[in-house]
Formats: C-alpha cells, sequence, structure tokens
C-alpha cells in the first residue's frame, strides 16, 4: 500500500512515515499544499492524509480540487482544528474520515486500512487479498493457492499486492515503477520484468491457474480463468 501525506510539521511527517513502514506502508510526505496537490493528482495512492493547515494551498482546496478533477482515492483529514463546523467543512468537501491531533498512531494506521479497504474491491478481510485460486496475505507475505503456500520477499509481495488490488485491471510498468520503487527512483522496466517472472514461477509452483498476463505496450494484468 502506499499512501500520500501532507503535513508541514516535519517532526510529525517524518514519525508517521516511520510509523507507516513498520506496518509495511509506504508513506510519501509533502510539507507544501501545492506539492502535495500535484502528486495527489497523479492518482497513484491508496488513502491521502491531509492537514488543513498548509503552506501554499490548504487542506480543503486540495480536497476540493482533487474531487473536482474526479480522484475518488480516499482522504483523511488529519487537524488541530477540533471544532464541530471544521469537521462538517472537510467532510462536505469530499473528506472520508477526519482525525484531530493529538492522535493514537494504532488508530490512524487502522483508518487508513480500513479507508483503502473500502476502495479495493478484492480485498476480504483486512489480512487477505483474493483473486481467483490465490490469496496473499498482508501480514504474513504468504502467497497460498489450495494448500500449497510460499513466502513472497517485499517487492515481489509490493508487486502481487498492486495485481491483487487490480485484479481484472490493466497495471501499466509506470504505475508499478512509481508506486513501488517511487518517484525518485532509478528503477526501469528491466527491474519490473525481473519481479513478474519472480512471481510468475512462484505461481506455478503453487499450482494455480491464475496467471500474470503482459499486455504489449500497456503493462500486466492477472488473469483470474
Amino acid at each position: 500500500m502506499r499512501i500520500l501525506i501532507a503535513e508541514d510539521e516535519k517532526k510529525l511527517a517524518d514519525a508517521l512515515v516511520q510509523i507507516f513502514a513498520r506496518e509495511r506502508i509506504t508513506a510519501d510526505v509533502f510539507y507544501n499544499g501545492t506539492e502535495a496537490c500535484d502528486n495527489a493528482q497523479a492518482d497513484i495512492y491508496d488513502v491521502i492524509v491531509l492537514d488543513i493547515m498548509l503552506p501554499g494551498m490548504d487542506g480543503i482546496s486540495i480536497l476540493r480540487e482533487l474531487r473536482k478533477e474526479g480522484i475518488s482515492t480516499p482522504v483523511m483529514m488529519l487537524t488541530a482544528k477540533d471544532a464541530l463546523s471544521d469537521k462538517v467543512r472537510g467532510l462536505d468537501s469530499g473528506a472520508d474520515d477526519y482525525m484531530t491531533k493529538p492522535f493514537q498512531t494504532e488508530e490512524l494506521v487502522a483508518r487508513v486500512r480500513a479507508l483503502a479497504r473500502r476502495s479495493s474491491s478484492g480485498l476480504v478481510s483486512s489480512d487477505e487479498l483474493v483473486c481467483g485460486d490465490i490469496t496473499l496475505s498482508t501480514s504474513s507475505y504468504e502467497l497460498t493457492c489450495g494448500s500449497n503456500s510460499i513466502k513472497l520477499g517485499l517487492k515481489e509481495f509490493s508487486v502481487m499486492e498492486l495485481l491483487i488490488r487490480n485484479c481484472g485491471s490493466a497495471v501499466s510498468k509506470d504505475m508499478l515503477i512509481t508506486k513501488i520503487w517511487g518517484y525518485e527512483s532509478e528503477a526501469e522496466d528491466n527491474n519490473v520484468e525481473v519481479y513478474i517472472s519472480f512471481l510468475r514461477k512462484k505461481l506455478g509452483f503453487l499450482g494455480s491457474k491464475t496467471a500474470i498476463r503482459t499486455l504489449r505496450g500497456i503493462g500486466y494484468t492477472i488473469d483470474k480463468s
């Protein structure tokens, strides 16, 4: 899972990155509202966490701009503003959830996971993703088919998770590189191809009928048939 955090308190923002990393969630942080809005419009994130008070562009304006552009990514408003009118304003602008500072990190992580689950058709529980005859555990990194299972490495897991969350739809190489390796990474198409090859071998080992298909000039998709 990859999320965007727009937060101008750098110590808090950096702490959140570490908290989410421990939960195997990658977080990209932007301290400026304008930069956060520009990157959020790339529509590559599973959840967006927005502070209201930001330099350049406030959180409510970012949220309104995203919804105007048709971006439906779940948004959590995270702010010190706890007045009822502020909550109503945020929710009426298109926010999916609202938390005030200070907060319990366990609750924040749980709410972010809940928002991601709501937007993912492949998720059947907080711990399992299913597509065709395979199940991917988000806690143990195990890929299972029937009575057979195998543990995936971190990058393998991240690639498979993204494919399953988009089960039946195309996922471009650019999307895989950006969501898994990040904007500033030097990863190239061949990096993706290597991990796709690893995953195909593991699906074969499991005896799965579910296959990763190459869509020439586009990317990859999971074929459930």
